[in-house]
């Protein structure tokens, strides 16, 4: 079973192109979609319930706008109490079209290989940013470069959504910390990763492009407040991890 995990938040306008995405992709593959809604103002809960059919369709919706790492915390844990499998994978990736579906036949047969985390690099060769503001990219290279040398981590993107999981691999993390994520801002896929990497996963990136030009609306990342969690998260975490 693939388990796509997407949290989302204000999507309306996304969703149509995300649903063709991924109900095309993956043909071969038995799939569930577990969306959480981070308490949306809009019509994305009505949204999804229209464009996936409803048997292999999960919309966990919050209370409370508690942002991105949160929900990730929510589906992650819905999910290890719901799987079928100890063979099965988890894709997270975003809500609003810019992850590149067209790599993810080749993301799956890497992690079929054998490796229990697969990451979609916009660093690695041959990955990049489209129509990605100049100030966002030197504040996650900038960024990266701070997290790579104080947790001396060897992979080059470190906090983008999309992945693929193996199951058995966040047992084991969860297992190690009692809980996957604390964070509950966009910095909750740095903690995962590094937690990921302690417990000793096998991690591997390939090449991505970020699809700005495919969202409608502006991205839910404040960029002054992220990097002011990304330095809060060096001293934070230093000790914890």
């Amino acid at each position: 079973m693939i388990y796509f995990l997407i949290p989302v938040f204000n999507e309306q306008e996304n969703l149509k192109s995300l649903a063709e995405s991924l109900i095309n992709c993956l043909p071969d593959h038995e799939k569930h979609y577990v969306f959480v809604d981070d308490f949306s103002t809009d019509k994305t809960f009505e949204t999804l319930k229209n464009l996936f059919p409803s048997h292999c369709l999960e919309v966990l919706v919050k209370n409370k706008n508690e942002g991105p790492g949160d929900s990730f915390n929510v589906g992650f844990n819905w999910i290890l109490e719901n799987h079928q499998s100890p063979n099965d994978k988890i894709v997270t990736l975003e809500g609003d079209n810019t992850s590149d579906i067209s790599i993810l036949p080749k993301m799956i047969q890497i992690a079929d290989l054998g490796f229990e985390l697969v990451l979609a690099s916009v660093y690695a060769q041959g990955g990049g940013f489209d129509k990605t503001s100049f100030l966002r990219k030197v504040i996650s290279f900038i960024a990266n470069i701070l997290l790579r040398f104080f947790f001396d981590i060897k992979v080059q993107t470190l906090s983008s959504f999309y992945r693929v999981y193996h199951v058995e691999l966040l047992k084991k993390t969860k297992e190690k910390y009692g809980i996957l994520i604390q964070e509950k801002g966009f910095i909750s896929m740095i903690e995962i990763l590094i937690k990921a990497i302690r417990t000793g996963g096998s991690i591997i990136e390939i090449p991505t492009k970020l699809l700005s030009s495919k969202r409608f609306g502006k991205s839910k990342m404040k960029l002054l407040n992220t990097f002011i969690d990304y330095i809060r998260f060096l001293f934070k975490f230093k000790r914890i991890l």
